[in-house]
Parts: C-alpha cells; structure tokens; sequence
C-alpha cells in the first residue's frame, strides 16, 4: 500500500494556475428496486463561498464547465448521469455540449413551468436528452411536462404518503419513472418501492437493519485478524502467510498474481510466504483489502462496495496532508462502513477491529483527529459542502486539496471494482 498520496490531478492544477476556485464535484447514487446502481446524480459547486444561491448564470457555469472538465461519463462511470439545470441552461440550449445519451436533465422546482420552458424541454427531448422533474410537487402549471418527462423526483422529507399516493394515482398510465429522494433507511425503501416508486436516492443502503448480538461468521472473523495483521510494518510474513492459508479465496488470488506474466517467474511459485516476499508489502495490503471488503459484500459489485473503496482511498490519501498514518487511514476508511457490510452494529464489532484505540474512537463517533479524512468525505458525499469547509479548516487545507483527493478515489474505486469483478 502506498504510504505518499498520488499527485493531485492534473486538471485541478491546470485550474489553481489559472487563478480559478477550486470545483467540488460529487455524486449521489440512483438506485433500483434490487439496490442496483441505475445513474447517479451530479453535485457541483464552484468554490467554498459559492453555491447556487439564486445566481443563475454562476450556476449555469459551474456546472456545465464541471462537467466538461472532468468527464462526464467519468464521474457517472458510463451510467445516467442526472444533473440539475437552470432556466438559462435549457432555455439557452447551453446543455448540449453535454452527451444526450448519457444526460438526464433536472428542471429544478424552482423554474417558472412557462410555455417557453415546456418548448425547450421539448425540443431537448427530441435531441436525445432524458427530463426529469426535481422534488415534484403537483400543481396545474406543471402539468404538461407530465406529458414529457422521463422521471419524476420525490422527497419523500417533505412529500409525506397521502400525497405520495395521489401522484402515483395521476402518473398511472404514463411511462414515468418515479424516483424517491432522501431515502434514508430500509424502511423508508420498501414503503416507496411498495408505493410504486422504481428508483431510489439516499444512502438507506449505508444503514441497513442491524442485528443486535450478531456473531459474526468465522470467515469474517479470519478478515478481521488479516486487517489487524496488515497494520504491521514491515509485515511479518510468517504469521500473515498462516492467515492467508485459512482463506481458500485470497491464496488464490496471491498465488495467481505472482505467477502471471507480470512477475515472469520461470518456475512456479507455490508457497504463500515466497509469494508474499515476491509480491512486496505494498501491493499485498492493497490487494487484500480490496479483496477482504469484497468477499465480505458477497463477491458482487455494489454501490456499497464502491464506495468503501473510495472511502479507504481518500482516507489514505488524505492522510499524507495532515501527517496521519495512510494505512491506519486506508483502513478507517474501509472499516466505516464495515456495520452496513456485516449487518452489525460498530459497538459490537469495536472489540474485534485492528485499530490503534483513537482510531477505533473516531469510528466510534469521536471527533478526534483521526476522524478528520472520515468526516470530511462523509459530508461531501452527501453535498454539504460547509461542514467540508469547516473540516478542511480544522486540518488547516487549503479547499482545493481534498475534493481533487477525491477525484483521484473515484477513479482508483472504479479500476479496482473492475479488476475484483473481473478476476
């Protein structure tokens, strides 16, 4: 694993060059019924004293050069990506410099629906484009882009079931998907998905029901004393190799690596503590806690999985700004999210996690220093972009350091996902 963050990314530095604001660019998963991940919504915002307060051309700018400068299929991963539009970005046609294939447009709730509005959704419509209706409420002046939206989007938050239910009543008929906002537990899931809604935003798959004094299963048991083994530096091979031995799935993986052409071993390497000198310390924690979390998931790729791999990643290297530990922080990272992956509360696991004790005190829920890189990536994933300001400030950054981090976790969340699934 590495123990030197990677280099901010070459875009972000082309920007501060320029003088411009650091972008914070982060997305939010859309779901399906089976907790798929169907596209995900974009949220931008052009610096730390800039939102989308009213100002509408800042906001056309913020986003469309946001997602002209990263890539938008990069931040989606190829999938939908949903993105909110100002009047001036669909009434200006300024949306189709992005890919209409790959684009849901948002008409924010706060839009005027006029017939010069209605015109251009329209004829955005015909060039491709998916439309969207952001925190629908009913009214009579929204009616006819009932008639051309692909979506219609519910906070449940402020749309409580009786009014939920009457807009299901009036969307019978039409092909319109309907999509629930703030879901934020399980049962906040079922009760929209027995509604009728299809499609789901909010983190309820972070909180799943947990099971109070769940054992956990023997094979967890064996990833958690690898993770706690993994802390050592050096490692010490000799007793890692006995830890592997109990894992059929992660010997394989080792011996599989080491034998590849990468390696260009003549013979074939058989013993797991040749493997492990072979390998290098650094890429076998890499490689085993991207394949610990994974097997722990249940083998499949999910929008769970993904994000303790971004998570473990920014952690880590964030950790190398503020003078933390990378690999302790690579493994706050993976391990936050280690209750929704297990089905367990974080009291109950505390007393088997191979942490130093403050570490273990800021997954915990302290607000200690080792808890800094978590709380930080905790509010930018959900868009609360002051409390990362606030976080940025207590670790003494300047603010456009940890959303490049950032950057850098998605794309090495994705490779790595890719190469998991794949193996």
């Amino acid at each position: 694993m590495s123990t030197t963050p990677s280099a901010i990314p070459e875009e972000a530095a082309m920007e501060r060059a320029a003088g411009e604001q650091p972008r914070y660019v982060a997305r939010q998963p859309i779901l399906d019924a089976r907790s798929k991940v169907y596209g995900y919504e974009l949220l931008f915002r052009a610096g730390p004293t800039q939102g989308f307060s009213g100002d509408g051309d800042l906001a056309t700018k913020t986003m469309l050069d946001n997602t002209m400068l990263y890539g938008l299929e990069k931040l989606s991963g190829g999938l939908p990506a949903f993105v909110n539009c100002t009047a001036e970005a669909l009434l200006g046609r300024l949306v189709e410099v992005l890919p209409a294939h790959k684009t849901v447009l948002e008409v924010l709730e706060t839009l005027e629906p006029t017939g010069e509005l209605l015109k251009a959704c329209v004829a955005l419509k015909q060039k491709g484009f998916r439309i969207a209706l952001d925190d629908f409420v009913w009214a009579p002046g929204w009616e006819p882009f009932l008639d051309i939206a692909d979506f219609v989007k519910v906070d449940i938050s402020i749309c409580g079931p009786h009014e939920r239910a009457a807009l299901v009543h009036r969307l019978r008929g039409r092909a319109t998907h309907l999509l629930a906002e703030r879901v934020e537990t399980q049962v906040e899931f079922e009760q929209t998905r027995i509604e009728g809604f299809s499609l789901f935003q909010g983190f309820y798959f972070c909180h799943p029901m947990l099971i109070k004094n769940r054992e956990i299963p023997t094979n967890r048991m064996i990833h958690l004393e690898l993770l706690r083994a993994l802390l050592h530096d050096p490692l010490d091979h000799l007793a890692l190799s006995e830890l592997v031995k109990r894992d059929p799935s992660l010997t394989y993986r080792l011996l599989r690596l080491v034998n590849s052409p990468v390696f260009g071993m003549r013979n074939e390497v058989r013993s797991i503590q040749a493997a492990l000198g072979l390998v290098g310390d650094g890429l076998f924690r890499r490689m085993a806690t991207v394949a610990i979390a994974s097997e722990i998931n249940g083998g499949e790729p999910s929008e769970l999985l993904r994000m303790t791999f971004q998570r473990g990643r920014f952690c880590e290297l964030a950790a190398g700004h503020v003078g933390l530990n990378p690999t302790e922080q690579y493994l706050v990272g993976i391990l936050s999210l280690l209750p929704a992956l297990l089905r367990a509360p974080m009291d109950a696991l505390a007393g088997f996690m191979p942490l130093r004790e403050a570490a273990l005190e800021a997954l915990l829920g302290a607000h200690n220093r080792e808890r800094s890189t978590l709380d930080w990536i905790e509010s930018y994933e959900q868009g609360e972009w002051e409390r990362c300001d606030r976080a940025s400030d207590r670790m003494g950054l300047a603010p456009g350091v940890l959303p490049g981090l950032y950057a850098d976790a998605l794309q090495w969340s994705e490779m790595n996902l890719e190469r998991e699934h794949g193996a």
